[in-house]
C-alpha cells in the first residue's frame, strides 16, 4: 500500500480545514480542547451543522445521504475533526445503528430512521451490557416475549441493561432481547429499536468516579414493542449485534484525538519543571513520551492499512485498532497526571460544567486531568473488553 497522499487527498484535507476554522463555533471547541464537559445541545447543535453540509454521517454512502467519501477520506475528515477540537458525532445512531439498519433493516426501516438518524432527530444509545452479560454478552436474559394480537403482533420486554451511556438524553435504544430460551444462546437473541418513551421504562443513573452522569441503568417492566421495530429475522440477532460491534470498535481507536491529546500533553509537559528544566527535557520523562508517540504512529499505520481494504465490513482486525487504541488512550491520561502531579488530583466540577472560570488550584490545564484520568479507564472495557479482543486475534487472525 502507498503511505503518502495524493495531491486530491491533500486538497480534500485543505477544504475540510478551511470549513472547520469558518463554522466550528468557539464555545464548542473551547470545551473540547479543554477536556470540559459537553451537554447534549452542544452534540446535537454540532450535528446539525454538520448535516446541513452533508458531512454529519462520513461513511455513509450516497443514496442514504452520506458524502460518499473513500476511505482515506473518512480518515483524514476525522483527524481534521479532532485536530480542530469539534465535538464528536455521537456513534450510536450514526456509527453504529444506522450500519446495521442499512444492511439488514426493512425498506420502511431504512426510509424512516436514516434521515432521522442523520439530521439528528432522534438521540440512540445502545441496550447490549447487562449486569451478568458484559464480556459474555450472548448469556443476555433481557427477555422478549411476541404476542400475536388482531390490533398487531408485538413484544413485552422484560429486563435490564446496564452502562447505557447517555440514556437518559435518548429518543430511542437498539436494544439485544431474548427470544427462545431453548435455543444455544448465541442463535435465541433478537435486535429491537424501542422508544425510550414508551411506558414501562425506567432509566436510573450511575454517577461516575469523575462525577459525571454519564452511564445509567435501564429497565424495562413489560415495554410493549411493536412487531415492525424487529431488525431483520427473529433469533438472528446476534449476527447483527457482531456486525454493528465490529463498526463500534473500529472507531474506539480514535487516532485523530490521540494525536491532539499528544500534543496537549507535551504542552502540559513543557510548562513543568524539574531540576530547573521543563519536564519534558528530562530523559526520562522525554523517554516516555517518545514511546508513546512511537506506538501512536505505528497504530495510524495500522488503521490506513484497515482502511485501505475499504470492505465496509469492519472484521477481526478492528479487534486490533481497540486493544491499541484504549491502551494509547490509557497511557496518554496516564502521563498527563504524572507530568502535573498532585495539581491534578483536586478537580473542580464546576469549572468542567463551565460554570467558573478557573479551577481551585487556578491552574485550567490541571483542572480536567483527574476527571480525564479516571473516565478513561473504562475504554479497555467498553465495545468488549480487550481481554475477549484477544481471544477474537487469536482465533479469527492467528488461527488458533
Amino acid at each position: 500500500m502507498d503511505l503518502n497522499y495524493t495531491a486530491e487527498d491533500l486538497a480534500f484535507r485543505d477544504q475540510v480545514r478551511a470549513y472547520l476554522e469558518a463554522e466550528l463555533p468557539q464555545d464548542l471547541r473551547q470545551k473540547v480542547l479543554n477536556h470540559k464537559r459537553m451537554s447534549k445541545d452542544d452534540f446535537v447543535r454540532w450535528h446539525k451543522t454538520l448535516a446541513q453540509q452533508g458531512w454529519a454521517a462520513p461513511g455513509w454512502p450516497v443514496e442514504y445521504g452520506g458524502p460518499g467519501w473513500s476511505a482515506t477520506q473518512r480518515h483524514l475528515f476525522e483527524e481534521e475533526c479532532a485536530r480542530a477540537g469539534t465535538p464528536r458525532i455521537m456513534p450510536f445512531g450514526v456509527a453504529m445503528v444506522a450500519p446495521v439498519i442499512m444492511a439488514f433493516g426493512n425498506q420502511a426501516q431504512k426510509d424512516y430512521y436514516l434521515p432521522r438518524i442523520l439530521n439528528c432527530d432522534d438521540w440512540w444509545c445502545q441496550g447490549y451490557s447487562e449486569p451478568c452479560s458484559g464480556s459474555d454478552l450472548a448469556s443476555l436474559k433481557t427477555r422478549a416475549e411476541r404476542v400475536n394480537s388482531s390490533a398487531g403482533d408485538y413484544y413485552i420486554v422484560n429486563g435490564q441493561k446496564t452502562w447505557t451511556t447517555l440514556a437518559q438524553h435518548a429518543d430511542m435504544i437498539f436494544c439485544l432481547v431474548r427470544t427462545d430460551t431453548a435455543a444455544r444462546k448465541q442463535e435465541g437473541i433478537s435486535f429491537l429499536l424501542i422508544d425510550m418513551k414508551t411506558p414501562g421504562i425506567t432509566v436510573r443513573p450511575i454517577i461516575m468516579l469523575d462525577e459525571e452522569h454519564e452511564v445509567n441503568e435501564v429497565f424495562f417492566d413489560n415495554v410493549k414493542v411493536p412487531l415492525q421495530n424487529l431488525i431483520g429475522e427473529e433469533n438472528k440477532g446476534w449476527t447483527y449485534a457482531k456486525y454493528l460491534l465490529g463498526h463500534e470498535r473500529t472507531n474506539i481507536a480514535a487516532v485523530g484525538n490521540s494525536k491532539r491529546e499528544l500534543q496537549f500533553l507535551k504542552h502540559v509537559a513543557s510548562a513543568q519543571q524539574k531540576n530547573g528544566l521543563p519536564l519534558l527535557d528530562d530523559p526520562v520523562f522525554a523517554n516516555k513520551v517518545a514511546s508513546l508517540e512511537v506506538e501512536l504512529m505505528a497504530l495510524e499505520i495500522t488503521v490506513l492499512r484497515v482502511i485501505s481494504q475499504d470492505s465496509g465490513r469492519p472484521g477481526p482486525e478492528a479487534s486490533l485498532l481497540k486493544i491499541k487504541g484504549t491502551e494509547i488512550q490509557q497511557r496518554l491520561t496516564e502521563l498527563m497526571v504524572e507530568a502535573i502531579g498532585p495539581y491534578a488530583l483536586p478537580f473542580d466540577p464546576a469549572y468542567l460544567e463551565g460554570e467558573t472560570e478557573h479551577s481551585v488550584t487556578g491552574d485550567d490545564d490541571a483542572a480536567p486531568l483527574a476527571a480525564y484520568y479516571f473516565n478513561y479507564r473504562k475504554t479497555s472495557i467498553y465495545g468488549g473488553s480487550n481481554e475477549i479482543q484477544k481471544n477474537i486475534i487469536t482465533q479469527m487472525i492467528l488461527g488458533l
